[in-house]
């Protein structure tokens, strides 16, 4: 059963998005033809599967056995697919996850199979949220794909620096969410992908960033509101 305010907004969203959708899914056929979207298995609230849905990004031709993890200068990236990727628009059919009752708007990132293993100890608590599309750790981590070093493998990076990051900032704000604080981490999380940032955002990112080269430490026990 999905949420009712969700749902609401996701189907709004779609209705009112439905230009830009279609302009997507053309320039994905004119470019290297179908599928037109991504689908992959994803963690959800409870331990749960789901399928999650992006617009492709990478070339049909492109392994299947890549890593789990996209890079910056990743080579699997159709001319599109960079496109989407810096603008997050390869996120928009999670939308149609929302109606589906698999997703929120604004939640935990959903992790795909991979890192299923990541859940453990007090990151299990995050398995108690619905995952959704926007929230404070994807509005900081918005160019993640920025963070990962050179000559390190970038899933093991992800597992003991990225992971524990990202999720230390969902455990901090998630427990005293609320309907405002929600609206107003979705506005910044528009915002920062239009490139409109505010103080709160420079601060937010020279925070993550910090964390993320103090490699493997844990991140500050405060509240993300």
């Amino acid at each position: 059963m999905i949420t009712g305010l969700d749902g609401v907004v996701a189907v709004f969203l779609i209705l009112f998005l439905l230009p830009v959708l279609a302009l997507i899914v053309l320039a994905i056929c004119l470019e290297d033809g179908s599928p037109i979207f991504y689908r992959q298995p994803r963690v959800a609230q409870h331990g749960r599967q789901f399928v999650l849905y992006k617009f492709r990004k990478f070339r049909v031709d492109a392994s299947s056995n890549g890593s789990a993890v996209t890079l910056r200068n990743d080579e699997r990236f159709t001319r599109v697919g960079r496109i989407l990727e810096r603008t997050k628009l390869d996120e928009l059919p999670q939308l149609w996850n929302v109606v589906n009752g698999d997703m929120s708007i604004v939640g935990p990132r959903p992790e795909s199979l991979a890192f299923a293993d990541c859940f453990h100890g007090q990151y299990r608590e995050l398995l108690q949220y619905r995952p959704g599309i926007l929230g404070p750790a994807q509005t900081l981590f918005r160019n993640e794909s920025a963070f990962y070093p050179e000559g390190q493998d970038p899933e093991d990076f992800y597992r003991e620096v990225l992971f524990p990051a990202k999720a230390g900032i969902d455990l901090a704000y998630y427990p005293v969410r609320s309907l405002r604080s929600d609206c107003a981490w979705a506005t910044r999380c528009c915002l920062a992908v239009l490139g409109m940032t505010g103080p709160w955002q420079r601060a937010g990112v020279a925070n993550t960033i910090r964390i993320v080269t103090e490699f493997g430490r844990s991140l500050p026990n405060h509240r993300v509101g």
